[in-house]
């Protein structure tokens, strides 16, 4: 029996309702975000997040199974967004990586609506029941420690003074780019928050810089 063709009319009918679904997908995501960021995590309803993207609750449901999963994924989303800008390649030095680290401050202004989502939900994820809980410890952690490993390794090679505490100036430039975030996001226009970030880190690369290291990152 020969093989049964599909019609061509059928393939791009099936392409097109990927499309849409990928679309639609985005949409709940992107609306996710706005009302987590505004209200948190337990305030905010799959039903109100349905409805502001023009679909039912059940709809909603055939593409994340709760609002838990809902959660996970705008976290993986945005979580994919600074793994390929922040640890995408190795950088040729510390002074590049906190270059890069100021690029990421850039996007965010660009991003509202995920810095203030990140904001709300990572204070709330300090309760162990939180379901973001886990992910926020774990991102901390990871992200802390990819900073030192950085650290001790530009020691090594001479580009930063030996001695200096690695963890304590991690912790410090996480501590330091988290606050004026929540800062900014509160009231965009009172800071140049790129700009605020790019002072704090050349004076922190000026204070454990070897003698013989080049000038601070973003020097001309």
């Amino acid at each position: 029996m020969p093989e049964k063709k599909v019609p061509a009319a059928r393939k791009t009918a099936g392409r097109g309702s990927y499309a849409v679904g990928d679309a639609r997908r985005r949409k709940i995501l992107d609306t996710a975000v706005e009302h987590f960021g505004q209200w948190g995590f337990h305030a905010s309803s799959l039903a109100r997040i349905a409805h502001d993207c023009g679909i039912t609750q059940g709809g909603l449901l055939h593409h994340f199974r709760s609002k838990e999963d809902l959660l996970l994924s705008v976290l993986a989303q945005s979580e994919q967004h600074d793994v390929e800008r922040l640890f995408g390649a190795e950088p040729e030095s510390y002074a590049a990586y906190l270059d890069t680290l100021v690029a990421l401050i850039e996007d965010n202004t660009r991003r509202p609506g995920i810095v203030r989502m990140f904001n709300v939900l990572v204070g709330e994820s300090g309760n162990v029941g939180h379901p973001a809980h886990a992910y926020f410890k774990e991102r901390y952690a990871r992200v802390l420690r990819h900073t030192v490993d950085l650290l001790e390794t530009a020691v090594e090679r001479g580009e930063l003074r030996t001695g200096i505490d690695c963890l304590a100036v991690g912790q410090e430039q996480l501590a330091v780019m988290d606050g004026l975030q929540i800062q900014w996001a509160l009231a965009p226009e009172s800071m140049d928050m790129p700009g605020r970030v790019r002072n704090f880190l050349r004076r922190q690369y000026e204070e454990i810089r070897a003698p013989s290291a080049g000038g601070p990152p973003g020097a001309p």
